[in-house]
């Protein structure tokens, strides 16, 4: 869906490089819709196929801890299936929050599970909250034209570098997205029509405000998949605040026969590759005579917003808090991709910032990118800097032109010069 999103940006730049596109441009929803369906099927059955072919037992029910070795559950016929193993690994994931306090959030809202299932268009959206999540499922429908308002209660990209976060945001309510900040929601009421009326809270003004749309998409935060597997059979510990299983490096929890990998390990990134890696060696450890555990530092993200955010490492604001701020050196630049000049469109937004230790050899720390293809970009980088990258070793590193991925190869200012940061296109 993002991608649909990012073909409607290309049609509009193709007449500027001599295709002649038929206006105005309509976007299909059912079409989009019934094809990613279509995708997210083959996928789930070729998952079903390789289960098979590996002589893996695949039962689809919903199961839940009897004791220590034993799992129950009730397939659709009614048939009690009791399940006992030497080991047991927990990896149910998360679901989205609702926020049931809100009248009227559960009968008329929806999540982001929900969006890529539906098989009408969502109209006028309201996406609330500032999540990762928000900004994508925000961005993917401004981008395929659907009127498209985002309210956050603080700050947007929580946990990420906040002035990359700003950026993002920034870029967004200039290609169309609304804004409104420092709201909190208090009730939605379904009119005649079919609309939801919502009304709101300024935080900052404390006036009340209401408006209408089509569709109102929490994207709040998410909940893990615990509290119906009766861990406490078990004596399988959670974190009471967030009902997340406590585990050690090896994914153990209390119990050191039953593990917990993905959203539902307390402190571990909401990624699904980090817990792919996660549950693969943890298969080697028990059975493939292996000692190797999860390495969580390091890992590369990227928020798929309409300018992608890719880093890997810290976030400005965790090295200053880490090492303190005479200890570390930023360097930064602005750029413009080379597929924004014949099309013209404004790269104010498009900016590389590597944070190092200011200490020779200056190892890089982080790496913060913002622009096309965002995580194509950070996946290369995020090699060096797990293999304990220098800045010195990546301006050595000869860049390949005319990338945008060349740009961070030529990061030259540093935020203590207080030099333009402004370098020319790709």
């Amino acid at each position: 869906m993002h991608h649909a999103a990012l073909l409607g940006h290309m049609i509009q730049d193709a007449h500027h490089y001599g295709w002649e596109v038929a206006q105005p441009i309509q976007h299909d929803w059912k079409k989009m819709a019934e094809a990613v369906q279509n995708h997210v099927k083959s996928l789930n059955w070729g998952h079903r196929v390789q289960l098979q072919d590996r002589k893996v037992k695949y039962f689809n029910i919903k199961a839940s801890f009897v004791d220590q070795h034993t799992v129950r559950g009730i397939a659709k016929g009614g048939k009690e299936i009791l399940l006992s193993a030497e080991h047991i690994v927990i990896a149910t994931g998360g679901r989205p929050k609702y926020p049931t306090y809100i009248e009227g959030a559960l009968e008329y809202g929806i999540t982001s599970d929900d969006i890529f299932w539906l098989k009408e268009s969502p109209g006028k959206t309201l996406v609330v909250g500032a999540s990762y999540v928000a900004l994508e499922c925000a961005g993917l429908l401004t981008g395929i034209g659907l009127d498209t308002t985002i309210m956050m209660r603080s700050i947007p990209l929580r946990g990420f570098d906040q002035q990359m976060s700003s950026l993002v945001t920034e870029y967004m309510e200039s290609h169309g997205t609304q804004f409104l900040r420092g709201c909190t929601p208090s009730h939605i009421r379904k009119l005649p029509d079919g609309q939801l009326q919502v009304t709101w809270k300024d935080g900052i003004s404390g006036k009340e405000d209401m408006g209408t749309f089509d569709t109102v998409l929490w994207a709040i935060g998410r909940v893990p998949e615990t509290r119906s597997l009766n861990l406490e059979k078990a004596g399988v510990n959670t974190n009471p605040k967030n009902q997340k299983i406590l585990v050690d490096s090896q994914e153990a929890t209390s119990v050191p026969h039953i593990y917990a990998i993905g959203d539902v390990a307390e402190g571990r990134p909401e990624l699904t590759p980090t817990a792919i890696m996660a549950g693969r060696l943890l298969a080697q450890r028990l059975f493939g005579q292996s000692s190797d555990l999860m390495d969580y530092k390091n890992v590369p993200t990227t928020v798929f917003t309409p300018l992608e955010y890719g880093c890997v490492g810290l976030s400005e604001e965790e090295a200053v808090a880490r090492h303190g701020q005479g200890n570390i050196e930023v360097y930064h630049a602005y750029y413009k991709p080379l597929e924004f000049t014949v099309a013209e469109r404004d790269a104010s937004q498009c900016y590389i910032k590597m944070v190092c230790l200011k200490k020779p050899p200056q190892l890089v720390l982080g790496l913060h990118f913002l622009g096309p293809n965002a995580g194509e970009v950070i996946q290369g980088f995020a090699l060096g800097i797990k293999c304990g990258a220098s800045y010195a070793q990546v301006m050595r590193t000869v860049g390949i032109h005319p990338t945008c991925s060349e740009e961070v190869v030529k990061l030259r200012i540093s935020k203590s010069s207080g030099l333009d940061p402004t370098v020319t296109g790709c």
